[in-house]
């Protein structure tokens, strides 16, 4: 899984480097929105708990939270959020996950279609992709050494990697809540929590020009208003992500 705790370093460092607020706080609103289908009540709903906690560590405004929180319960009338996920291969035979949220499927999927071509990918069957990867929790906490391994491990984690000063601790799906609750009544700092896909196998990316358009590719998926989250198998090494 090293490539894909990576590359969640990488989203999050692209993410606060992203002059675009505007950009993020469309993604994390429409993130908020469809949570929002399955209950309006954070306290009852954890995906929506999660959406949220995002959202505010964004410091996305209180009011632009609300109104996404409306919009995905119905409040607000108009077309209704979906959730949908693309499956597609880019530069080098990588495989990526593309989740979205939109309210205009004949908006998002040309666009992601074009993204994939453009930069050297190809859009995939539904399936084709998916089988690659598995469903985890993912909580990012502060610390790592035998003191916190244990600790993650006693609050009930499937496994845990360090990534410099912090890990990355990965759980059951259905576990994400109790294991992120048990950690913090453990004192130890929870930084985020979310689901993701972790794939099962990770590809080593060495020739330069191919890491340069798999970036482009993910920069160009990044930029679209409807995608959430992005999944991949690839692993580029930290020299040629420098240049």
């Amino acid at each position: 899984m090293s490539g894909h705790s990576k590359w969640e370093t990488i989203k999050r460092q692209k993410g606060a480097n992203d002059a675009k607020r505007g950009v993020l706080f469309t993604k994390l609103g429409n993130a908020i929105a469809l949570a929002a289908r399955g209950g309006a009540d954070p306290e009852m709903n954890f995906t929506l708990r999660l959406a949220i906690d995002k959202a505010k560590a964004a410091n996305m405004p209180t009011a632009n939270i609300q109104r996404s929180i409306d919009r995905g319960s119905g409040k607000l009338g108009g077309e209704q959020i979906q959730e949908v996920m693309y499956e597609g291969y880019g530069p080098g035979g990588t495989a990526i996950l593309v989740e979205a949220a939109t309210d205009n499927l004949n908006r998002t999927y040309p666009e992601v279609r074009l993204a994939f071509s453009k930069h050297g990918g190809n859009i995939a069957e539904k399936g084709a992709v998916a089988f690659q990867f598995e469903r985890k929790g993912m909580i990012r906490v502060v610390g790592s050494g035998d003191d916190l391994m244990l600790a993650a491990l006693d609050a009930g984690a499937d496994d845990v990697q360090e990534s410099g000063e912090e890990s990355i601790i990965y759980t059951d799906p259905k576990e994400l809540a109790k294991v992120r609750d048990n950690l913090r009544s453990a004192d130890v700092q929870v930084e985020e929590a979310q689901l993701t896909w972790v794939p099962n196998n990770t590809v080593e990316v060495t020739d330069a020009a191919t890491a340069g358009k798999i970036m482009r590719l993910m920069d160009a998926l990044d930029s679209i208003d409807d995608v959430t989250a992005t999944h991949v198998n690839f692993d580029i090494p930290e020299e040629l992500l420098a240049s």
